[in-house]
């Protein structure tokens, strides 16, 4: 026995390090010795088929399996010599035997999808090839064996997003044409999601969440009778951002402000960084007076709104700067119960912002409300300074009861944790 498992440690070293003529010898030697020994009629199997020899590559793995009938690496194993030598029916009996044995083992869920595209059924290919996609592990950890072949499942299931996406907009043309222009967004979306091209965006929130309010990304205008007065002082506004430009650019501080220790998480590129910055008229609830005394006019129109106030979290009011190449990445807001609008001020060509599905470009004077419980991000990718008036409403589905519910939750949960603030 111990000069048995010698020759397997020998085995295994050999072929570790390439020595693929010594590995068989020493196989060789421990099937003379056990002749039914599973590792040494696999491993001189697979030697078999690297040198092209099939016909005896099938009789070591047949004898292989009948050992261990319950083993999917020699099914699957045995599938790929069936595919190279032309037998599809028996190529396709191995694979479904592996998978028999273990449902959710890799190989063998690549072989199934793998044999599909080689039969023409892309659909079904891709299908499979999402299924594997699932069952493996992130990226970074693919096994480097499998790779190439992950690689290649990624990119069928894109393309084939991408081909039923369009497939199924065409589909659904005539119905989205005898639609409202806000609606048509909706099946879009759908389309894309049926397609696998993205997924559905749901409300994600920090802090409270408002059960059964609706997902909705960008809000009708004709829910905030406010909108058209607070545009109509765009040009007020923006002369008092230039001159707070001028005078007091250094008072644009980073928005994104961690402690060291704090996870950064997604913020690690904008961390104390004034490429994301804000000049803050309200904070956390709480007024600026210095720079709302500097800019009455924005005052003004911030007094005409119908301001969500939460203590300690809301209203939050700002010119908010975004530098020319920066990106604010994917993150969600604190609550739905309030909704946050942007005014846009000084707005170069290249300047866009993602509501879950919806990307739209800002427009100078157009305002727009937003929820940003829902997955949202922004980016400049011009050479200028975009700056928008941002500012938080209350969302006009919540009653004024329901409002009140919603202060009262935020102050009863800052009571209860502030029973041990004297420990």
């Amino acid at each position: 026995m111990d000069n048995l498992e010698s020759l397997i440690k020998a085995a295994g070293n050999a072929a570790a390090t390439g020595r693929w003529g010594d590995a068989e010898c020493a196989w060789e030697q421990v099937l003379s010795r056990d002749p039914g020994n599973v590792q040494a009629l696999f491993s001189l199997g697979v030697h078999a088929y690297q040198r092209g020899d099939l016909a005896a590559s099938l009789q070591m793995l047949d004898t292989a399996r009948n050992h261990a009938p319950q083993d999917p690496m020699i099914h699957i194993t045995l599938s790929r010599v069936h595919r190279d030598a032309g037998n599809v029916d028996a190529e396709w009996q191995a694979i479904n035997a592996a998978l028999i044995s273990d449902p959710y083992f890799l190989p063998g869920l690549l072989g199934k999808a793998e044999f599909m595209e080689r039969q023409g059924n892309v659909p079904l290919a891709a299908t499979m090839f999402r299924d594997v996609l699932k069952v493996a592990p992130p990226e970074p950890q693919w096994p480097s064996a499998l790779q190439r072949r992950l690689q290649h499942a990624r990119d069928i299931v894109r393309r084939n997003s991408e081909d039923l996406f369009d497939f199924l907009r065409q589909k659904v043309a005539a119905q989205r044409g005898t639609m409202d222009a806000t609606l048509q967004g909706r099946w879009d979306e759908a389309a894309s999601i049926l397609a696998g091209k993205t997924r559905p965006y749901h409300s994600e929130c920090n802090r409270l969440q408002i059960p059964r309010l609706p997902a909705i990304t960008y809000y009708d205008d004709a829910l905030f009778p406010w909108m058209q007065a607070v545009e109509a002082r765009t040009d007020a506004i923006k002369e008092e951002l230039q001159a707070m430009l001028a005078s007091r650019g250094e008072e644009f501080v980073p928005y994104i402000q961690y402690k060291p220790g704090d996870p950064v998480n997604q913020w690690d590129k904008l961390n104390h960084s004034r490429n994301w910055s804000g000049f803050h008229l309200y904070s956390h609830g709480a007024p600026v007076h210095e720079h709302l005394a500097q800019c009455p006019h924005t005052a003004e129109v911030l007094a005409m709104v119908d301001t969500a106030r939460i203590a300690g979290l809301c209203p939050n009011a700002m010119f908010s700067a975004l530098a020319p190449g920066a990106h604010i990445p994917p993150h969600t807001g604190e609550t739905n119960a309030r909704l946050v609008a942007h005014l846009p001020l000084v707005v170069p060509e290249g300047c866009n912002f993602r509501v879950g599905y919806d990307w739209k470009p800002w427009r100078e004077g157009k305002c727009w409300v937003f929820d940003d419980t829902l997955e949202h991000e922004a980016r400049n990718d011009s050479q200028q300074l975009r700056v928008i008036l941002m500012f938080d409403v209350w969302n006009p589905l919540l009653s004024h009861a329901e409002r009140e519910a919603v202060v009262a939750l935020e102050e009863a949960m800052r009571d209860w944790h502030g029973q041990g603030s004297n420990v």
